[in-house]
């Protein structure tokens, strides 16, 4: 008899230890609700300030990527830009090797100020401009719409120059009472001529990417921290422990 009462009491013992080691919790566990909260909030208003800032940053870097620029506004060959073309002389040069052939045209601001630059267009183009090279002919009366023309910069060598020079005051208006000379001939009609054969170039942007993969690891360490119930606020906190503690031992 007595010796059954002392194994039930054997096992009884093992049982209240067993629930102890059970209800027995690890110091991260111990870590209260309201402080992980805080440091999850305080991590995702990081986080979100982070994306806001790169976001702005992408769309503007993307932006200046496909910028295209009024022709009076261009400062760099590699400018993609674009004339509104009201009138548009017959070519008077030709390159026959890409099969280009090089127009002055004409383009008037709304205040009725007009200005003469030069365009390069393929031959097969032509028809697109017919109406408007009539027109400036005075070989229709039909006022055709103005055309926008788009293309890069091309510097204007020394030979189309002269051709230009030699074939301007066939073009501009009576009413023109500036006499275009080599000396003012790049005040006037630039030192350039834009360039509608060149097709708009796509090239791999790197500071884009850049910001877009950081963007995209941010966006990821976001959500991961919105799932995770523990594991981030804890060990933030761990670290944040160990910094202090460092900090007063000094």
């Amino acid at each position: 008899m007595f010796r059954k009462k002392k194994e039930t009491i054997d096992i009884i013992d093992e049982d209240n230890e067993g629930k102890k080691k059970k209800k027995k919790k690890s110091p991260r566990a111990k870590k209260s609700l309201e402080k992980r909260i805080a440091i999850k909030l305080s991590l995702c208003i990081v986080y979100l300030i982070a994306i806001t800032i790169l976001a702005v940053c992408a769309y503007r870097i993307y932006e200046d990527k496909v910028k295209v620029v009024p022709w009076e506004e261009v400062t760099t060959s590699d400018e993609y830009s674009y004339i509104v073309v009201s009138k548009m002389s017959e070519k008077f040069a030709y390159y026959s090797t890409n099969k280009k052939s090089i127009h002055f045209v004409i383009e008037k601001e709304k205040t009725g100020q007009w200005h003469a630059y030069l365009i390069a267009i393929e031959d097969s183009d032509y028809s697109k401009f017919k109406d408007i090279i009539d027109y400036t002919y005075d070989r229709t009366d039909k006022l055709p719409e103005p055309k926008k023309v788009f293309g890069y910069p091309v510097l204007i060598n020394d030979e189309l120059k002269q051709l230009a020079l030699d074939n301007i005051n066939n073009f501009l208006p009576a009413d023109n009472e500036v006499e275009i000379t080599a000396d003012n001939f790049e005040s006037y009609l630039t030192n350039s001529y834009l360039d509608t054969t060149l097709a708009k170039e796509d090239n791999f942007n790197i500071p884009l990417f850049a910001v877009l993969m950081t963007l995209v690891i941010i966006i990821v360490l976001f959500i991961i921290t919105i799932c995770d119930r523990d594991h981030i606020a804890d060990d933030l906190d761990d670290i944040l422990i160990e910094i202090r503690k460092k900090y007063l031992k000094k």
